[in-house]
């Protein structure tokens, strides 16, 4: 219910939504072969981390935001000082998270 409310806070955004994953190994199919422009991560999907996740998305050079409940100092140090959304966020959160991480691609357009 949740991805379901991220997915339409996501399209309000103005951008596509592909996903969500329900499982790591979705997850990694998509950061390995998927065009994305950006990602956001729960830090937690189905009592997995997904840092394993983050860091194929890092070698591609696609920005990500983590999501979490837990707050950005649970994240690894490699992650520390990355973007994070404090769950629960609000779409003016979400909106700021997205833009700054999609200020450096080509195809951004925000619809509201």
């Amino acid at each position: 219910m949740i991805a379901m409310l991220v997915e339409d806070m996501v399209t309000d955004f103005g951008s596509e939504v592909i996903g969500p994953a329900a499982s790591i190994k979705a997850a990694l199919d998509l950061a390995r072969e998927e065009a994305l422009d950006a990602a956001i991560l729960d830090i937690n999907v189905d009592g997995t981390d997904t840092y394993v996740v983050a860091d194929v998305l890092r070698e591609r050079g696609i920005p990500f935001i983590f999501a979490s409940g837990y707050g950005a100092s649970v994240l690894p140090s490699r992650f520390q000082g990355g973007r994070t959304l404090p769950k629960p966020f609000s779409y003016p959160v979400l909106a700021a998270a997205l833009r700054e991480a999609l200020e450096n691609q080509p195809c951004h357009s925000e619809a509201a």
